[in-house]
């Protein structure tokens, strides 16, 4: 009989790889796409629109890809979202090759669709372990991040200049990538796809009533605010650094150092939220973004663009993993599917606001605003987890 921690690494390792190899074309993405989008576009200030629409194809996937696990099970789920990623990097690369904007775009969003489909991987972790081991198995999941962190910017500096086109082995990657996640999710262990879709015949409460739950307030609003600050500064960096004279190597380091920020925590950030529970987790992280904050206002070295941007990261993984502890205790069985696709909607929808600011806010007002813009969001956040820490004493007293 498999023990425990066996049937914990059986059960969540396969979804840790997968993360990884999509996470790595993710991030390869995030790097480079508002690169490549600045030299295609005819206006500069469209530049980021590339990374944008991968957050609204993100958006467009997540309830669709919960339809369909729901009814299929994860693993198919899955793998029909590798083959969107593997036709998101044919679209890319033959956007590149015809020096075509518009199918460049077109690729992002199939990339943001893979992305869509790739969330699940934390929540089918979730419902694979014991309700104690819940957090720790996400947090896990998003480690595989660390791999995408080392992985992705080396890919996009190695294959940036092979041939005679600038980025089109990058792109082509994807799809190399694409196989491998194949591979790995391939390895989903049969009770892990019971575990994730056996819930029961009645349709749950309506989704109105979910949104009224303050533990599901607390989680969109961690999750949202966290994803939106990190994504609109992220998308802003490089094309920033452009501007202040630096290339595309210094920029590919500073985004590579932000993802291990985002990634290496997750190695502890479940044990932490354990031991101390999600809202001081995440109140931690809003201060760690403000760390940022400081550093980003302060100069525009390669000090402060590598500083600021692993406080950046940091903070999103506290946030981001805290949110989604917060959005399992918030569900019954029979809301799982729909609160789990409303979530991710919302946060994806979200960053796609945010990634649409960050180009123009950084055309027409500069990096400074950029980052001012992300004060405000931060300091709501800090008072509704204040308001849904004050509810969940009042219940228990009560």
């Amino acid at each position: 009989m498999t023990n425990p921690k066996g049937r914990f690494l059986a059960n969540v390792f396969p979804l840790v790889a997968g993360q990884a190899f999509f996470q790595t074309a993710g991030i390869l993405v995030a790097a480079l796409s508002g690169l490549v989008g600045y030299n295609l576009a005819a206006d500069k200030a469209l530049a980021t629109l590339p990374v944008a629409v991968v957050s609204i194809g993100t958006a467009s996937a997540l309830i669709p890809a919960s339809m369909l696990m729901k009814k299929y099970g994860r693993k198919r789920g899955f793998m029909v979202g590798i083959g969107l990623g593997f036709l998101a990097g044919a679209l890319t690369s033959l956007g590149i090759y015809l020096v075509d904007f518009r199918l460049f775009i077109i690729g992002n969003m199939f990339v943001g669709a893979y992305q869509g489909f790739s969330q699940y991987y934390r929540f089918a972790a979730a419902e694979s372990v014991p309700e104690a081991d819940r957090s720790k198995a996400i947090s896990w999941v998003v480690s595989g991040g660390v791999f995408a962190a080392v992985a992705g910017p080396s890919i996009a500096r190695l294959t940036r200049d092979i041939g005679d086109i600038p980025f089109l082995y990058s792109y082509i990657s994807i799809m190399a990538l694409s196989v491998c996640a194949l591979a790995a999710v391939s390895r989903i262990r049969h009770d892990t796809h019971e575990a994730a879709i056996q819930e029961p015949a009645h349709d749950g409460r309506p989704l109105s009533e979910i949104l009224k739950r303050p533990a599901f307030i607390g989680a969109i609003t961690s999750s949202a605010v966290g994803s939106a600050v990190m994504v609109m500064v992220m998308t802003a960096t490089p094309i920033t650094m452009k501007l202040c004279g630096y290339n595309a190597d210094d920029s590919s380091l500073v985004i590579q150092w932000h993802v291990l920020g985002m990634f290496v925590p997750s190695f502890f950030t479940g044990n932490l939220i354990q031991r101390f529970g999600a809202v001081r987790v995440i109140s931690c992280g809003i201060f760690i973004f403000l760390l940022h904050l400081s550093l980003a206002l302060s100069g525009t070295a390669i000090f402060h663009f590598t500083t600021g941007l692993i406080f950046l990261g940091i903070g999103w993984n506290f946030m981001f993993i805290g949110g989604t502890a917060l959005l399992t205790k918030s569900y019954a069985n029979g809301d799982r599917a729909r609160s789990q696709a409303f979530h991710d909607f919302l946060v994806y929808a979200v960053a796609t606001l945010s990634s649409f600011m960050a180009g123009a806010a950084l055309d027409h007002w500069g990096w400074n605003v950029v980052n001012l813009i992300a004060a405000p969001l931060l300091i709501a956040a800090f008072a509704v987890l204040q308001w849904y820490a004050m509810t969940e004493r009042k219940s228990q007293v009560t």
